[in-house]
């Protein structure tokens, strides 16, 4: 990405050497923005995101994963916390800058911060422009960054409505919760916070999408919400998974609402589960699931869901 050119070179070799190529790289945009050959048709695409429950086996510990993110290296270490700063200072903010993606460090910086805090959430770009004292479209094109960068994900609404009105406005989620916890300045989260709720909910969504990566599936990511804001926070292919996640060690039946509002959109719904803090798995007795986070992200990656 630092020399787009040198993909001429590698279309060359490929048609005329037979060589084959693993090209790596966090952000395609100056080699889109420089007008780079591509390598249409002749290329693979793969994304490698953070570390997985599957991948950590034994050593999963989500309130650590849920504290520390997805970097392996960050996972692991005893100053984690530092370490995290050190991305931030160095490659967040410097190597974008380096990259000519922004002009103004300090207030990309501040952008950076206030995004933070809509992890999860539906953007409000007037509000974060308001609050970071920048223009909307500034703020626009920072999440467009974010973005390409591979820093951050949209995740879109759900817009086959069968009844009632839905919400149609993407989500953004950042791509490491522990780039998160450091940017709002979230400190230790603990289980029972709201925080820790919201760092939860960003674990699941990360599992999701390594899972569709990974496993080659077609199906959409999306969540479904009502102008009421009942809402379920994902749903996997055309309703064949769909997921709340409640950060709680007992979950009740007003945790059930939005599962059961689906359920009277779409009857067909085939798997609806709740990711939660319980210990042992169980099924409701109109059939919605609720699963340990270790549990559920098993069955994931088992495909028994999908």
């Amino acid at each position: 990405q630092k020399v787009p050119q040198l993909l001429d070179e590698v279309h060359w070799m490929i048609e005329n050497m037979q060589v084959k190529f693993a090209l790596c790289g966090s952000s395609a945009r100056k080699v889109r923005r420089s007008a780079a050959n591509m390598l249409g048709g002749r290329a693979l695409r793969y994304e490698l995101h953070g570390i997985t429950s599957q991948e950590l086996g034994g050593e999963f510990d989500l309130e650590k994963i849920l504290n520390r993110g997805y970097m392996p290296s960050i996972y692991s270490s005893e100053v984690s916390t530092e370490m995290l700063n050190a991305y931030i200072d160095n490659y967040l903010k410097e190597e974008i800058i380096n990259e000519g993606l922004v002009r103004n460090l300090p207030l990309f910086s501040n952008f950076l911060e206030v995004a933070g805090l809509s992890d999860g959430e539906i953007v409000n770009f007037a509000n974060i422009a308001s609050d970071c004292g920048t223009p909307l479209d500034v703020v626009k094109a920072n999440f467009q960054i974010l973005e390409d960068t591979l820093l951050g994900n949209w995740l879109p609404a759900w817009r086959k409505r069968v009844k009632r009105r839905v919400v149609l406005k993407p989500k953004f989620y950042f791509s490491d919760v522990g780039v998160v916890n450091q940017l709002a300045k979230r400190g230790n989260l603990q289980p029972g916070s709201e925080l820790f709720g919201k760092a939860f909910e960003n674990w699941v969504f990360h599992e999701l999408t390594a899972f569709r990566a990974y496993t080659n599936y077609q199906g959409n990511l999306t969540y479904w919400k009502l102008p009421s804001g009942i809402e379920v926070d994902f749903v996997l292919g055309d309703m064949e998974l769909a997921i709340e996640v409640k950060a709680s060690k007992f979950v009740t039946n007003r945790h059930l609402r939005g599962l059961r509002s689906l359920s009277g959109e779409y009857p067909n719904a085939k798997n609806r589960v709740i990711v939660s803090l319980e210990n042992i798995p169980r099924r409701t007795d109109d059939g919605i699931d609720i699963f340990p986070a270790e549990e559920f992200a098993k069955r994931l990656w088992a495909r028994e869901f999908v």
